[in-house]
């Protein structure tokens, strides 16, 4: 569809009450976040973001033109009401969205993200990033992981931040060299977008203090595991929404729906 003079690609798979899945990132195409057991429950609506997966361009990547393009794909779909899942950056999108549009969301996931992105929060990852060599002794790749991360974060095209995010994906699991095998197709397959992906200013992002506006059904998923979403700020968010459900996959990084798909699915489906 057209948004604002803009095009925004979305693909649809599935049936059942539809559930817009938002990617995180910013900048990661949509497919990683493809879930097959949610397929079964839902109709999928997976938006490829601005600037990826053939949307956009456009002159921002602020987070307010997230949500502005999630609102405007949602009104286009027709339905009055939609589930919503927002994974990592994605879940910044959705809370953003679900406070202005309450009344539009039938159900809430908030998987793998926080209610905050702020210094004390990008500090947090960092050191558990600095520290990932360390947990993998015998891994001579893993040595490679933080440096990967940083030429990420500063690479300046396509080919570049796919490629070196690639080598830094391992520390996004909670054990990614024991399943290598079972792990390499997804990251093969992953891909990133530099537009977006390397916006001027960095995310900033803080609605603690509106977390208890928040009516809709509401669960919480995240991984154990997870070096940048910690346990700490998923507690954040399952303590500040009123009646929120907090599901814990506890063999998971930052991508339980590849690491623990049928516990994910299971853990979505408690908002049915």
């Amino acid at each position: 569809m057209i948004i604002d003079g803009v095009r925004q690609v979305y693909h649809v798979a599935g049936q059942g009450p539809v559930c817009v899945a938002h990617p995180g990132g910013p900048g990661l195409d949509w497919s990683y976040l493809r879930s097959p057991g949610l397929e079964e429950h839902f109709t999928m609506v997976y938006p490829a973001p601005v600037g990826t997966g053939g949307s956009g361009p456009v002159a921002d990547y602020h987070l307010a033109t997230y949500v502005r393009f999630l609102a405007g794909l949602i009104d286009g779909l027709g339905e009055d009401q939609v589930h919503l899942l927002g994974h990592s950056h994605g879940g910044f999108v959705t809370q953003q969205y679900a406070l202005a549009h309450q009344e539009r969301v039938a159900g809430l996931t908030l998987y793998s993200t926080s209610p905050y992105a702020g210094p004390d929060f990008w500090a947090d990852g960092m050191r558990r990033l600095a520290a990932y060599p360390a947990r993998h002794p015998d891994v001579p790749e893993a040595a490679e992981v933080p440096a990967a991360f940083q030429r990420a974060l500063a690479a300046r095209d396509d080919e570049t931040i796919t490629r070196e995010f690639a080598t830094a994906l391992p520390v996004y699991f909670a054990d990614f060299w024991s399943r290598r095998d079972a792990y390499e197709p997804f990251r093969a397959a992953v891909r990133m977008a530099t537009a977006p992906a390397t916006a001027p200013d960095p995310v900033v992002f803080d609605v603690r203090e509106r977390l208890g506006e928040l009516k809709v059904p509401t669960v919480v998923i995240a991984g154990r595991h997870d070096f940048l979403c910690a346990p700490g700020w998923t507690a954040l968010l399952a303590d500040g929404i009123p009646g929120a459900e907090v599901r814990w996959l506890e063999g998971s990084g930052h991508f339980g729906h590849v690491e623990q798909p049928e516990e994910f699915t299971e853990a979505v489906l408690t908002l049915r």
